[in-house]
């Protein structure tokens, strides 16, 4: 094995990125306060409950909206339906908690169902009509709404590259539409489709915001609560441990139900480009009405709540220090962005010139990272931080680092890293697989080093990916709210903590403002990337 700059590197960057998981394993044997007697005889059942749930809602409705949508704006023509494609990923603009308190802000007690029944029909006990969306069911859409993008994106992908041959094998059968749709597409779907759900599956488990303004009892409000309000640590990591074991549980069970099973079509006549069908009449129009929908639920309704808010109380606009959260909202997301785009590209780099089989496994560990909820890795940076200056950095003599790496921005963008590296490393390795070795092996011949083979030719060849990365990577920050919560110094606030603050002061009007600024930069970022996401569009 030959050690070189490379290969060390590589080797350090991984490291470091699975120092988190390694400490949340590492802390189950730990002793922990008594607060693990008393949740244990009260809560914890609920929590896990809760958790199994919150889930398994999710899932089904993301399910059901991602599929559906994907389905139609891939296979017919209806009304608007080029405009749907890219319109429906609008949707990852919405945070959860965002969202949730739009839910509230609407359909509570003279809210804005109320105001507007009021202003149609005149006075009148219109609050006992209107349906309350809170608790278990309000986070279900909260989050449902938020995520099905996720679906949509890689069940579409997938119908795209689906061949005319295989619709028509079902009509040479005598499929109907929808027999063909679940018999033939669907199961040629599933690997992109389950890799939707997974994703929603880990943001499910992660989030925090929407469940925590319902006053939802999750694993995860569990976690933060043991270390906020009981300063537990040792029990915040121990459940972590439990919901990382059920994260790995569920990819496990999915591994297991595929065994044998084939998702591709072997046919002599090779791929055939699909024709979409021209909807027409009242399936036109029940194709038009389900995506808008859909796009109005996810989009419009929240936007439109935090606008009307905004408008009604200009006061929060005025009294709100909007330059100064806009600026630290960039400054986490250039910082953290260029540290995960050098890194990422080092990393990927290193594997590529190296080869070496125990780099290419502690790669595929660290980008592991995305699963692990943020309030978990904030939780397990705090730990290690804590453990390591007690054990390390003051039996040397060495003054405290804690400062330096909790509460400070370079613990932010430390954790940041950790999160979101699997992003930037996955999205610089799918560059990297369009440039063939031999290019290397040719630069190598021309006498350029390893060295200006990544700077000359490499990093200009990556230029499209690496913006991609760049813009995806912002806009996961400007929505992440536990990390920055949890680790953010002393009043320094960002558009998404500020919005967390004032509604859990039951103060939803203060919230629109910076809920509707973070919606609209994250639409800007999204309508970017939107170009990228859609790239396989053949339509």
């Amino acid at each position: 094995m030959r050690i070189n700059f490379w290969y060390i590197s590589s080797f350090v960057i991984s490291l470091f990125v699975i120092i988190p998981i390694l400490t949340v394993f590492s802390s189950f044997f730990e002793n922990t306060s008594n607060y693990y007697q008393v949740l244990k005889d009260t809560f914890l059942m609920e929590y896990i409950f809760n958790s199994l749930i919150l889930l398994v809602s999710v899932l089904i409705l993301t399910f059901f909206i991602g599929t559906g949508s994907a389905y139609l704006v891939s296979f017919f023509n209806f009304p608007f339906s080029n405009f749907f494609k890219w319109a429906l990923i609008l949707s990852f603009a919405v945070p959860p908690y965002i969202y949730a308190y739009s839910l509230t802000a609407f359909f509570e007690n003279y809210g804005t169902a109320y105001t507007i029944l009021k202003n149609l029909f005149g006075e009148g006990n219109y609050n006992q009509i209107i349906p309350k969306f809170d608790g278990l069911l309000g986070v279900v859409l909260s989050i449902s709404f938020s995520l099905y993008a996720y679906v949509y994106i890689l069940a579409r992908a997938s119908f795209l590259y689906q061949s005319q041959n295989i619709i028509d094998l079902g009509k040479n059968l005598g499929f109907t539409k929808f027999k063909a749709f679940y018999s033939i597409i669907l199961p040629a779907a599933r690997p992109a489709i389950v890799a939707g759900l997974s994703l929603v599956a880990m943001e499910t488990l992660a989030e925090f915001g929407a469940v925590d303004f319902f006053s939802i009892n999750t694993l995860t409000t569990g976690i933060y609560n043991s270390w906020i309000a009981f300063d537990d640590l040792a029990f915040a990591n121990q459940l972590s441990f439990f919901l990382l074991l059920f994260i790995f549980a569920l990819f496990i069970l999915e591994n297991l139900s595929r065994k044998n099973a084939k998702y591709h079509f072997n046919t002599k006549a090779g791929f055939k480009q699909k024709q979409k069908i021209q909807l027409s009449g009242k399936k036109a129009f029940l194709a038009f009405s389900f995506c808008f929908l859909v796009f109005f639920l996810s989009f419009l309704f929240p936007l439109s709540q935090m606008m009307y808010w905004t408008i009604k109380f200009p006061e929060n606009l005025f009294d709100l220090k909007i330059l100064d959260l806009l600026m630290n909202t960039l400054y986490l997301v250039i910082l953290s962005s260029l540290l995960l785009i050098i890194f990422g590209l080092v990393s990927n780099y290193g594997n590529r010139v190296n080869k070496n089989k125990t780099l290419n496994i502690l790669s595929t560990l660290s980008i592991s990272g995305y699963a692990i909820p943020g309030v978990i890795l904030a939780v397990a940076f705090i730990t290690f931080i804590a453990w390591f200056d007690d054990s390390v950095i003051k039996n040397l003599g060495f003054v405290s680092i804690k400062k330096v790496f909790i509460g400070s921005i370079l613990g932010l963008v430390l954790v940041y890293f950790i999160r979101f590296y699997s992003l930037a490393y996955n999205g610089i390795k799918s560059g990297y697989e369009k440039i063939n070795i031999s290019v290397d092996e040719s630069s190598y011949l021309l006498g350029y080093s390893k060295r200006k083979t990544f700077m000359n030719i490499h990093i200009p060849f990556l230029r499209n990916s690496l913006l991609f990365v760049g813009i995806l990577v912002s806009l996961e920050i400007i929505r992440e709210l536990p990390i920055t919560l949890i680790l953010r110094p002393f009043n320094f606030e960002t558009f998404a903590t500020t919005a967390y603050i004032s509604a859990s002061e039951d103060l939803l009007e203060a919230a629109a403002v910076p809920s509707l600024f973070l919606i609209l930069i994250a639409t800007f970022f999204i309508i970017v990337t939107s170009k990228y996401i859609l790239r396989d569009n053949n339509d």
